[in-house]
């Protein structure tokens, strides 16, 4: 592998830092660690507040507006604005930096590096981690076809794209088997994740509950009105919110718990906390949506009906008597880290060579 100059788009608002806002940030801080130790000369443009450790170039959130625009009646949110002028500044950027980049890789969810990306003296790589949205569908449609090559997280994803770009190739996310050890297990379940309505832990309380087992629940609660009259009533001893969890404070917490319970009533395009908890040992009882059924097999996890909370309370017993060894195997074997950026050094390196 030819050793390239690599530029990484990542998300405006929320920084690549610890404790991570979700699976988007974490898997960006590994893939830019990776890259590094693989001898690359990256560059991460992210959020402010990012960690200073990584070869950090922070996105311009910064816009200065003056009183008559505030006051003009199609004043969008201002942190919308904040991230169309951080985007905008950074693309019209690059594009008067031919020669620094061999290829860029974008990870924003961001209209405006896709649309742009025809300024741009270097190609670019964009993973989708979403499905459609209207932003990026427009962004794909306008004008020409862009010149970017477009992977996706799963077959599932990739499938979902492909009315708007055809065949999309895939690179499934993986995880650091190094940081993520195995552990013994415990008697507890845990949950880990955002909490928004989409994951819904509340119906992972409900299903531990059926089972007679304590649930720890870990993350970010990135929707505070739906945690207080949602997820809080139902807490009490057999339910417990841990809070925002850094690595090593959640590593230990799914290491050893008896199983993972994922809950997405949404159709989740990957699932990176399955593959943290395989690679913990941790079996996993989760709703069969979207790309999540591609993460685990049967060695490791059980799928419930989507939206049931008997089905998965069924699911988390039945789990709970898997081999952690299978858990890790698959983990090694389909989740890795190293694996994933086998893959993705192949589609940087083609895409900077075409």
């Amino acid at each position: 592998m030819i050793r390239r100059r690599i530029a990484i788009i990542g998300p405006a608002r929320t920084p690549i830092a610890e404790p991570f806002s979700g699976g988007l940030t974490a898997h960006i801080r590994a893939l830019t660690e990776r890259l590094c130790r693989r001898g690359h000369d990256v560059t991460l443009f992210a959020a402010p507040g990012s960690d200073p450790s990584l070869p950090l170039v922070e996105l311009a959130m910064n816009l200065q507006l003056s009183e008559t625009a505030r006051q003009d009646v199609s004043m969008p949110p201002e942190v919308f604005l904040h991230e169309h002028h951080a985007y905008l500044a950074l693309m019209t950027g690059l594009a008067r930096q031919r020669g620094r980049f061999d290829v860029i890789h974008n990870h924003s969810q961001h209209h405006l590096p896709i649309a742009l990306s025809y300024l741009l003296p270097a190609p670019m790589v964009t993973t989708l981690h979403t499905p459609p949205t209207p932003w990026l569908e427009s962004a794909v449609q306008v004008g020409p076809t862009p010149p970017v090559r477009f992977v996706a997280v799963s077959r599932y994803t990739a499938e979902q794209w492909r009315p708007t770009l055809g065949p999309v190739d895939v690179v499934a996310n993986g995880v650091d088997c190094e940081a993520w050890q195995p552990g013994p297990g415990g008697r507890d379940l845990v949950w880990s994740g955002r909490m928004v309505p989409e994951k819904a832990p509340h119906l992972a309380i409900l299903a531990a509950r059926l089972t007679g087992r304590r649930l720890v629940l870990a993350g970010p609660v990135s929707d505070p009105e739906y945690f207080a009259e949602v997820v809080s009533p139902l807490l009490g001893r057999d339910a417990v919110f841990a809070g925002h969890l850094g690595h090593e404070a959640l590593s230990h917490l799914v290491r050893t718990s008896a199983v993972a319970v994922a809950t997405p009533v949404w159709d989740e395009p990957y699932g990176l906390v399955l593959a943290e908890a395989l690679a913990s040992g941790t079996p996993v009882a989760t709703f069969a949506r979207g790309g999540t059924v591609e993460v685990v097999d049967e060695s490791c996890a059980r799928l419930a009906v989507p939206d049931d909370v008997a089905s998965l309370a069924r699911a988390i017993d039945e789990a709970a008597d898997l081999d952690r060894a299978a858990a890790r195997e698959r983990a090694e074997k389909f989740c890795s880290l190293e694996r994933m950026l086998d893959e993705y050094e192949l589609v940087l390196d083609e895409t900077a060579a075409a």
